[in-house]
């Protein structure tokens, strides 16, 4: 069937701000369903407040809606845009909600607006529990023994009826969010009362545990002709009991044997074709071990985290495709982009390992709960790829950016009780594998390791040969032993995922004196392309990794060298964290895509993240999906002859590489390759705190009382003569790492020790921390000469909230004195002058009784770039990438007028999601996303920002927690307090506000504290 002609405007609903278990995943797969509606001149419409995303740039929508993803806001723009189809495919959990809503609202039908690809029915059978137990049984696929319940007097019953332990599922919800095992009736309890509250039709499910069964997904696509065919499959290293968001997956699947693969695949494609999905959809689940029995957990009718890693893994354009089934196509009718070759019908086959690695940043959150289980705490993920599973891991592992070497040879404070041990092999934490790899050193046997983990034993004795090289390479003299000798075992070790770093730390030497060892032995990566076309067509694709695996390159580098093209390498950002999101993916695309236009014939991305826009396959010429450090980026720099490498548009993971590459100065006089932009040493003056604080008194420009810390008795001596509060700095660190302010003696001393532990290769700085004074940024674009200051951008909350947690205002009424705005324009521009800034820079200021005072400069682009450009309507980082290539900034765009609008922008936070962390602000960033919306003044934007964070606006009265720290404080809270109370609310209050409040004639209900766990009501339970 071809295209449906009668679609010529099409609205996408998008997730909106990033949290856990909802992240850039939807950037990828809305940019690729936009692009493919714009193929085919189909008018598109978007509603996303994610400011920061590629898909809310001008040039991928028609028309772009920053608003909240919500069935008030979704209504006012269908009546003004009147689309003919929408979909909701695209837009994670969020949007299939609302769509789901706005079918029982009757809007659908109010607008004759048709519902493209899936049909509501279908997305209803998948999220309403009852509906998805039916359809299952209609496709002959067995579920386990489960109860739908609606109150919390049936979910007794039903927990009655199936006994402990059992898991607790939340219907409509995303990451396994409110689900759990439960082992007792206090767990019980607790679980299913939250569940309830969360579920928006408020259903749980109650259903017999499965806990250390094989988990399994299968990714499956079908057309309007019932085509269907299996993208791919992947295997769950931990068990069912483990959100599969949190655990670590390999795909192909390596432990399934091929009557079971084939028994899963046939099910996959009799549930795809029962439930009418039209697309794609994510099933998983759990198989038993030691029989043929098989259970179906759960099926996402929709693009999800795990279709982002089987698109990427595979080189299959998963959304693109979805995109244009929606509108009419059938598979045959379609050509695969990547291969160039195939039909969209042509199953993938791999021969290489795709492994799939969580990040978490659970240690930015004091009293957390670290345990994993079936609600997921990570923020991000990682993904490589290579020929042996020992390979992919430790390259994985490496990704994360958490210090760790790889597997093995890790600076991790051991557990050295062995119970101790065992009980962490049984209670998962996100430092899981890593206790694998000490339990395996400490003798535990794989047959106990597999009792107490439930990790199949096929990947437990993988882990062991990584634990075996390592021991193999301690005994290796490297003085003694013969060049066979040192070739053998080195070549070994690189085809196991060892880095030269790691092999250095092993064997006590140099990493720059193993690198040149392992070139003098000839001992060199190969470059492979992702062929899945298993060698029936040549492959073409532009997707690349480096192995040791091989024996040859797939790309004629010394054919492809002669004909001198021009190629410029941008280092992507990594993984997604706490503090880099993809804000940064959205600085590396536009950059890379700004180089381009000006002639270059090869832009090429090093990433990592599966995602990103930036590792789609249609973004660069080249992509190589590799680790982002010195080893690796001097390989492929090296063997692509490029002329300039970008290391300002990744964020902190990037910019730090800019030192640490540079000490190869034998490297860059023989390849002439350049750090395009600032220079190195410049940007180590920017990072390194000591450095920069001495700029600025050079400049004579004003910063907070600070000393370089040489030791604790200097840094006591500093806060005794300063006054208290201080903060803590260290050099090099993303999102406010391991900065504390500290109050007293105690707390600082603490301090000091996490932040030398963070920054032990550079300086830490202690600086006085001034209370009570306005927090202000610039971002902005230099030439060396001139500078463009993008905005003046005004922080809501006062100093001391980390500028990734502030509400942002553009625009609308200045609230900052203009003989201080004036201040921080003179000193952005001498700031940017001395550190001879080429590219994008961001400043941040105090402002305190009108004096300004400098805090921190990042020769790099921020966070808030995409926001400011977006809202000032003017795209410096396509103008950051002209100036590195040594083009100047047009005199016009030097004084830009500001609109007659406000732009607001807003933080996203998770908290919900992590039991026990402490939702309290301060300078280390907590935040996941963000959201920005446009307004006619602050009010308007203010309230759509908050509104698309998923808060709720009350309109006449409702609930307000409050709970200040500090006698001042509480004073200063009474008039709000009294506000509130005159507009309706009910105030709740934790003990000493509460006191102070009802002191004040103020009513307000008592609630324990966040770590007063167990204790009720709580803060945590009520929220």
């Amino acid at each position: 069937m071809p295209l449906d002609k009668s679609i010529k405007k099409a609205l996408v609903l998008g997730s909106g701000g990033i949290r856990i278990g909802q992240a850039g995943e939807f950037d990828y797969s809305g940019s690729q369903a936009l692009k493919a509606l714009k193929e085919e001149g189909i008018e598109t419409v978007l509603i996303n407040p994610n400011i920061a995303t590629i898909q809310t740039d001008p040039q991928l929508s028609d028309n772009v809606y920053l608003l909240p993803i919500n069935i008030k806001y979704v209504e006012k723009v269908i009546k003004k845009e009147r689309p003919d189809g929408i979909l909701l495919a695209f837009g994670g959990q969020t949007a299939l909600n609302v769509g789901v809503e706005l079918h029982e609202a009757g809007i659908l039908e109010k607008y004759n607006l048709r519902v493209l690809g899936t049909p509501i029915e279908a997305i209803e059978a998948t999220e309403d529990r009852d509906l998805f137990i039916k359809a299952m049984e209609e496709s002959d696929v067995k579920v386990c023994k489960s109860r739908a319940v609606s109150s919390y007097p049936e979910a007794l019953k039903a927990v009655n009826e199936i006994g402990f332990p059992c898991m607790i599922r939340v219907a409509y919800t995303l990451g396994g969010r409110g689900s759990g095992i439960v082992n007792n009736m206090k767990e019980f309890e607790r679980k299913a009362k939250k569940g309830l509250a969360q579920s928006r039709i408020h259903q749980i499910l109650i259903e017999e545990s499965i806990w250390g069964w094989k988990e399994i997904e299968y990714e499956v696509v079908r057309d309007s002709d019932d085509n269907c065919f299996i993208n791919c499959n992947m295997e769950n290293f931990d068990p069912v009991g483990i959100h599969t968001g949190e655990s670590l997956v390999v795909s192909p699947s390596q432990t399934l044997t091929n009557e079971e693969y084939q028994m899963l695949r046939s099910a996959s494609i009799r549930v795809i074709r029962n439930l009418g999905v039209i697309g794609e959809c994510n099933i998983q689940y759990g198989l038993d071990p030691f029989s043929k029995e098989f259970r179906a957990i759960e099926v996402n009718a929709r693009l999800s985290r795990s279709s982002a890693l089987a698109s990427k893994a595979t080189g299959y354009p998963l959304a693109y495709i979805a995109a244009k089934l929606a509108i009419g196509y059938t598979l045959p009718e379609l050509k695969n982009k990547i291969t160039g070759i195939t039909t969209a019908c042509f199953e993938p086959a791999l021969d290489y390992l795709v492994l799939k690695v969580p990040r978490w940043d659970l240690t930015k959150f004091q009293k957390v709960d670290r345990r994993l289980g079936s609600q997921m705490k990570s923020v991000g993920e990682v993904m490589a790829i290579g020929r042996t599973f020992e390979e992919v891991l430790q390259k994985a592992l490496r990704m994360l950016d958490i210090g760790m070497k790889g597997f093995v040879a890790n600076n991790l404070e051991p557990i050295e009780d062995l119970n101790e041990l065992k009980y962490a092999l049984r209670n998962p934490t996100d430092l899981r594998v890593f206790r694998l790899a000490e339990a395996i050193k400490r003798g535990i046997s794989i047959d106990e390791i597999y009792r107490l983990s439930r990790v199949d034993k096929w990947f437990l004795y993988k882990l062991k040969n990584i634990v075996d090289i390592e021991y193999q390479l301690q005994k290796l003299d490297i003085l003694e032993s013969t060049e066979n000798e040192k070739r053998y075992w080195l070549e070994r070790a690189k085809r196991y995922g060892f880095a030269d770093g790691q092999i250095a730390k092993i064997i006590g030497v140099d990493t720059i004196f193993i690198r040149q060892m392992r070139r003098r032995l000839g001992i060199h990566p190969y470059v492979k392309r992702i062929d899945t076309l298993a060698a029936e067509w040549p492959a073409v694709t532009n997707y690349l990794y480096l192995t040791y695996s091989a024996s040859e390159h797939d790309i004629d580098f010394e054919e492809e060298n002669k004909s001198n093209l021009k190629k410029i390498i941008v280092l992507g950002s990594g993984t997604y964290r706490i503090g880099s999101s993809v804000e940064f993916d959205w600085g590396s695309v536009n950059c890379l895509w700004g180089i381009k236009k000006l002639g270059i014939d090869q832009a090429i991305m090093i990433n990592y993240n599966p995602e990103t826009v930036s590792t789609d396959f249609d973004v660069s010429d080249k992509l190589y999906f590799e680790e982002i450090s010195g080893e690796r980026v001097l390989d492929i720099c090296e063997l692509e002859k490029a002329s300039g490498i970008v290391v300002s548009v990744g964020g902190q993971i990037a910019n730090n590489l800019a030192t640490k590459i540079s000490k190869y100065s034998e490297f860059f006089r023989k390849t002439n390759l350049k750090i395009l932009g600032t220079h190195g040493t410049r940007i180590d003056m920017a990072e390194d705190r000591s450095k920069f604080s001495a700029l600025l008194d050079q400049l004579n420009i004003k910063q907070p009382e600070w000393s370089a810390l040489i030791n604790k008795e200097d840094a006591l001596g500093f806060a005794k003569k300063v006054g208290y509060p201080v903060l803590v700095r260290p050099s090099y660190v993303l999102s406010g790492a391991a900065m504390r302010v500290s109050y007293d003696e105690k707390t600082l001393v603490n301090t000091l020790d996490l932040a030398a532990s963070v920054s032990s290769e550079y300086p830490v700085v202690i600086t006085k921390f001034f209370t009570d004074a306005r927090e202000i940024e610039c971002d902005g674009v230099s030439d060396g000469t001139n500078v463009l200051i993008g905005a003046i951008v005004e922080h809501i909350e006062n100093a001391g909230i980390h500028s990734g947690d502030a509400t942002m205002k553009i625009g609308g009424i200045q609230t900052i004195p203009k003989e201080s705005i004036e201040v921080i324009k003179k000193y952005t521009k001498q700031i940017a002058l001395a550190l001879k800034i080429h590219g994008p820079f961001n400043v941040q200021y105090l402002v305190k009784n009108e004096e300004v005072y400098v805090i921190e400069c990042n020769l790099r682009s921020s966070r808030s770039m995409p926001y400011v450009s977006k809202i000032r309507g003017i795209n410096l980082m396509r103008l950051a990438a002209e100036t590195l290539m040594g083009m100047n900034i047009p005199k016009r765009l030097l004084e830009l007028p500001y609109g007659e609008y406000v732009g607001v922008k807003a933080p996203m936070f998770s908290f919900m999601r992590l039991d026990k962390a402490d939702p309290v602000l301060g300078v280390e960033m907590a935040s996941t996303g963000e959201v920005g919306c446009i307004g006619e003044d602050f009010p308007d934007a203010l309230i759509k920002a908050l509104e698309a964070t998923e808060m709720d606006i009350p309109v006449d009265g409702g609930n307000v927690l409050i709970s200040v720290g500090g006698e001042e404080l509480k004073k200063q809270v009474i008039p709000l307090a009294k506000k509130l109370k005159s507009l309706n609310f009910t105030i709740f209050a934790t003990d000493a506000t509460a006191s102070a409040l009802r002191d004040s004639g103020i009513e307000a209900v008592r609630l324990y504290k966040v770590h007063e766990y167990g204790k009720e009501p709580n803060i945590m339970a009520c929220l």
